[in-house]
């Protein structure tokens, strides 16, 4: 069994949480902003826990991997990554961070390759089109975008397609829908009446609009990932097989009800599978014995593959719902502790998060994140 080498705790790396607060929107790879992801970590804190937690050339895994980004980090910062999520547009997601073209001229010769042979395709039938997603967009929009989304997954193009998905609904002019929120989809119809903003309901070509999306994916992409430091899985994390000698694990955990997954990405989840959507993270954590079962497993999952001093960070916060607090963070210290008791806690961080990123809008939710750093110690 490789033994790996202790890294030194350092003093710094509680300086930095208070950082954490900070946007990072205008400094960090804007392959991050690939696609709205809701809840998802952000990427200033991913990066200082690889870097605190993991060395150049270890494997990071995250079993519950969401947008992907903890995996686009660690490649960026000389790590391999491994991936797992239940989520079709998670998975989807994260691969296309990880498999975007190299340069901004091949992404843009690429897009437009599948625009023209998107244009060669037969016009969709309407009938199987559901009422719901109609509403979302003009006629002759919403044919161009079901063909080109056809097109890039007959090809397996997954970063064409997320940027497709990430320009799929909004209000603005260079988005693809009617009048409708950014983040999670829902019409915004009587704030933008059809009567008084007709041009907010005209025709929408996605050529344009896509190809300016490819552009500000590109912005800040500093960097090259070869096809070996990164793999993911399309599954239930308990029924994943996790590789040997993981150097570091970092996840944040589904909490129970807290997010909708499946409801708050209903319409980029339709054009990924049209035959499926309806049947979408509906997870075992989202019931509390569940998350109990999932982070018992899991831990035990931790012990099997991650290298001797190797770390463990599981991110949770305590759910708020009608004043009750769900200890989660509790579940998780316990389960850990009864399970994996060669996993040892080091250090305990809570940070405070916004509304915005994980509660609802009634401001019940999960308000603060817990970060428990376990550590895998010698026997």
């Amino acid at each position: 069994m490789k033994v790996r080498i202790p890294i030194a705790e350092d003093d710094k790396f509680v300086q930095l949480v208070s950082q954490w607060e900070k946007s990072c929107t205008n400094t960090e790879s804007t392959l991050h902003q690939l696609s709205p992801y809701i809840g998802k970590l952000k990427s200033s804190i991913a990066k200082d826990l690889i870097l605190n937690y993991s060395r150049p050339g270890e494997l990071v895994v995250d079993p519950f991997a969401g947008s992907g980004t903890v995996l686009l980090e660690a490649v960026r910062l000389g790590r391999r990554a491994f991936g797992v999520d239940i989520s079709p547009y998670a998975a989807l997601l994260s691969r296309a961070k990880l498999s975007a073209p190299d340069t901004l001229d091949e992404a843009l010769s690429q897009a437009k390759e599948r625009l023209a042979a998107a244009l060669l395709r037969p016009q969709p039938d309407s009938q199987i089109i559901p009422s719901w997603v109609k509403s979302f967009f003009h006629p002759d929009t919403l044919s161009e975008v079901i063909n080109f989304a056809d097109e890039c997954q007959e090809q397996k193009d997954d970063f064409l397609l997320a940027c497709m998905l990430g320009i799929l609904h909004h209000q603005r002019p260079g988005f693809l829908s009617y009048p409708s929120s950014h983040l999670t989809p829902y019409l915004r119809d009587k704030k933008f009446p059809k009567d008084q903003f007709p041009d907010l309901y005209q025709y929408r070509a996605l050529e344009p609009r896509l190809l300016a999306k490819v552009e500000r994916a590109y912005k800040r992409k500093e960097f090259r990932v070869a096809n070996d430091q990164y793999s993911f899985a399309l599954k239930n994390a308990l029924e994943a097989t996790f590789p040997n000698e993981v150097g570091c694990f970092i996840t944040s955990p589904p909490y129970m009800n807290a997010l909708d997954y499946g409801r708050d990405n209903r319409l980029r989840l339709w054009f990924i599978n049209k035959q499926g959507s309806e049947q979408i993270d509906r997870s075992q954590s989202q019931q509390r014995e569940g998350f109990q079962e999932v982070m018992a497993k899991f831990s035990q999952q931790v012990v099997d593959s991650l290298v001797k001093n190797g770390y463990c960070i599981v991110i949770v916060g305590d759910q708020l719902n009608k004043r009750i607090k769900f200890p989660l963070s509790k579940t998780v210290l316990e389960t850990f502790k009864t399970h994996a008791p060669e996993l040892h806690l080091i250090k305990t961080i809570e940070n405070s998060i916004p509304d915005i990123r994980r509660a609802r809008r009634d401001h019940r939710g999960v308000r603060t994140e817990n970060f428990f750093v376990f550590k895998k110690k010698n026997a």
